[in-house]
């Protein structure tokens, strides 16, 4: 991280009611259980944004409003216009090749087929920290289904109550 910086805090998702509480939305969770109760959420490059101070540090929340695959074109106007390096950059997003409630973090490397991912790489270079939260893969669950429909999907209750466990772990 660049001292004296902004971060940008991305979480990825669907915009719209109907992809709340989604597989696909734990960036959007994340970011919503990240943020004060008082927080004042604008829209601004694509996304809804909040800005924090935290310890001195500007601190920028973001929920790109792009839909999934087009990420990309959120955060990187809210980088530059904030000026923000890449190393300040950190994105939350599903992984289906995780169990259900597990944490990975990294910096860099291959989108392992994540399309906001790819998204973001191509808008950005993919030298960020990244946080995966696993939502598992249907046959994890001995389900046959198409992976897309798994991701659009929601948890059921003990899934979720996972997922929001693993999201208040999550440490800056």
């Amino acid at each position: 991280m660049q001292k004296n910086k902004p971060i940008l805090i991305v979480g990825l998702g669907n915009p719209g009611n109907e992809y709340a509480k989604t597989r696909h939305n734990v960036g959007f969770m994340a970011i919503d259980m990240l943020a004060p109760e008082d927080a004042s959420w604008k829209k601004e490059k694509n996304a809804l944004t909040a800005h924090l101070d935290i310890d001195g540090t500007k601190v920028i929340l973001a929920k790109p409003q792009t839909f999934m695959n087009n990420s990309g074109e959120a955060v990187g106007p809210l980088m530059a216009f904030y000026k923000i390096p890449l190393e300040n950059l950190i994105v939350i997003h599903d992984d289906m090749d995780l169990k259900v409630g597990t944490l990975r973090e990294k910096v860099g490397g291959s989108s392992a087929g994540h399309n906001g991912i790819k998204s973001i790489d191509a808008a950005v270079g993919n030298e960020y920290r990244r946080i995966r939260i696993g939502i598992g893969h249907p046959r994890d669950f001995e389900i046959q289904m198409n992976p897309a429909d798994w991701v659009l999907g929601k948890f059921e209750s003990e899934q979720l109550k996972q997922i929001q466990s693993v999201i208040k772990s999550i440490d800056f």
